[in-house]
């Protein structure tokens, strides 16, 4: 399983803005500068993180990006599932998306669930705390 660069920078980002801790707002122009993302991909990462609830943002004076809760309260899974969508590892999870010619006689698939969830598993138990404490 490899992350797309996204996600993994979608990770960076969530790093720093978690660095900048509780209330403390910053912009997405601070957040390319520390990370060393290029700026209009923060601001598209900042537009997805928000609508996905990890990320708040506010214009004008006093505006900024925050994060939407505490970092303790958002994990791995969390943010890469903002990015990529729902984790799984085969599409043979979906039976809209699976057009596999061996579906009909597979004995693996019945499996792939309980594969996700334990991957998906793991990825929660890393907080984004976890990732920005040395």
């Amino acid at each position: 399983m490899r992350l797309s660069n996204m996600a993994d920078y979608a990770i960076v980002v969530m790093g720093a803005a978690a660095r900048h801790c509780g209330g403390a707002r910053t912009s997405a122009t601070e957040l390319a500068t520390e990370t060393g993302i290029a700026l209009p991909t923060v601001q598209k990462l900042v537009s997805i993180l928000t609508k996905a609830q990890l990320l708040r943002s506010a214009r004008g004076a006093g505006g900024g990006i925050q994060l939407a809760r505490p970092a303790a309260a958002i994990n791995l899974a969390d943010i890469i599932e903002a990015v990529e969508g729902p984790i799984a590892m085969t599409n043979c999870v979906n039976s809209e998306t699976c057009h596999c010619t061996i579906e009909p006689d597979c004995n693996i698939k019945p499996h792939w669930a309980v594969v996700n969830q334990t991957v998906r598993g793991a990825l929660a138990d890393v907080t984004l705390t976890s990732l920005v404490t040395r």
